[in-house]
C-alpha cells in the first residue's frame, strides 16, 4: 500500500519510527515532512499529505502531531479526506469499519510507541463495512461536492 506520512516537529520522532515499520512490512511510503525536529507548522505538511490521499496518489495517510488534533482538523479541510484521530485499536478499527477513514491522525505525545504500532496495524488491516455506513459517507461526499451547501 502507498501511504502518505506527515508530521510537525512534535510528531517527527513517532513518524520516523512508524515509517520504518511500514517499510519493513512492504508498504511504499511518501514522506511529506517535516524532515527533522526543528519547529514548523503542522498545516504546511499535513495539507500536502492529505491532498495526496484526496487525489488518489496515496491510498492512505498517517499524520502525527502532539495531540493529533491539529493534524485532524487540517486534514479534514481537504475535500475527499476523512481523517480520524485515534488513541487505541478500537477507535482505529471503528474509524475504518464505520467511517471509511482514509487518513489516520496520531497523538505522538499521548500514545506510546508500542500502542501506536498496534493502532497503525489495526487501522491498515481493517476494511470498510459499507452497508448502513455507506449511505452516511455518501451524504458527506454529496455535501462536499455541493461546496458545503446542504
Amino acid at each position: 500500500m502507498k501511504i502518505a506520512l506527515s508530521s510537525y516537529h512534535r510528531g517527527f520522532p513517532a513518524k520516523e519510527k512508524i515509517e520504518a515499520i511500514l517499510k519493513q512490512n512492504g508498504h511504499e511510503v511518501v514522506d511529506f515532512g517535516c524532515m527533522g525536529p526543528a519547529s514548523c507548522d503542522y498545516p504546511d505538511h499535513g495539507i500536502l499529505a492529505a491532498e495526496s490521499v484526496a487525489r488518489d496518489e496515496s491510498e492512505a495517510g498517517i499524520l502525527f502531531c502532539g495531540t493529533g488534533i491539529g493534524m485532524s482538523i487540517t486534514a479534514n479541510k481537504v475535500v475527499g479526506v476523512r481523517a480520524a484521530l485515534c488513541h487505541d485499536e478500537l477507535t482505529a478499527e471503528l474509524s475504518r469499519k464505520h467511517n471509511n477513514a482514509n487518513v489516520l491522525c496520531l497523538p505522538a505525545d499521548l500514545v506510546g510507541e508500542e500502542l501506536m504500532r498496534r493502532v497503525v496495524e489495526t487501522w491498515l488491516s481493517t476494511e470498510f463495512e459499507g452497508g448502513r455506513h455507506a449511505k452516511r459517507i455518501e451524504k458527506i461526499t454529496k455535501y462536499e461536492e455541493n461546496g458545503g451547501a446542504s
